[in-house]
């Protein structure tokens, strides 16, 4: 699948937020928002989180199957185009640890999926006037 450079880096950017958020306390108790625990996060610190995401995602998300994207939507898998996927890039591990590498970049690639904006009409894009 052909993504843009900003498409992958709102997918990871999502995708991290998320995964931190469900590692803080005070976000899981609501006293902050994924949003605020990610920009009081150094710069090293988001790099070194986007970067360990960046590794488990981007080839899978190069590596998924072409599929026409309407304007206004965002691009829609099957789950078994996902796990097929996966798996292909998927190392050699085995067993069940497989298995559960395999169940956690699944949900990984579907919520950078989710992640993603809506693709825009590049016919209809209006460039301000002070560019």
């Amino acid at each position: 699948m052909r993504f843009t450079e900003h498409e992958l880096t709102l997918a990871l950017t999502g995708v991290a937020k998320n995964v931190l958020a469900v590692q803080d306390k005070q976000v899981r108790k609501g006293r902050r928002t994924a949003d605020e625990l990610w920009e009081s996060l150094g710069r090293y610190e988001r790099f070194k989180v986007l970067d360990g995401l960046g590794d488990q995602l981007l080839p899978v998300l190069v590596a998924l199957p072409d599929v026409e994207v309407e304007a206004g939507t965002r691009p829609s898998f099957t789950d078994e185009q996902i796990t097929a996927t996966v798996e292909e890039k998927l190392g050699g591990e085995k067993g069940l640890r497989r298995k559960a590498l395999l169940t956690a970049r699944v949900a990984l690639v579907k919520l950078a999926l989710e992640c993603l904006p809506p693709r825009q009409d590049p016919d209809a894009l209006i460039v301000p006037d002070h560019l």
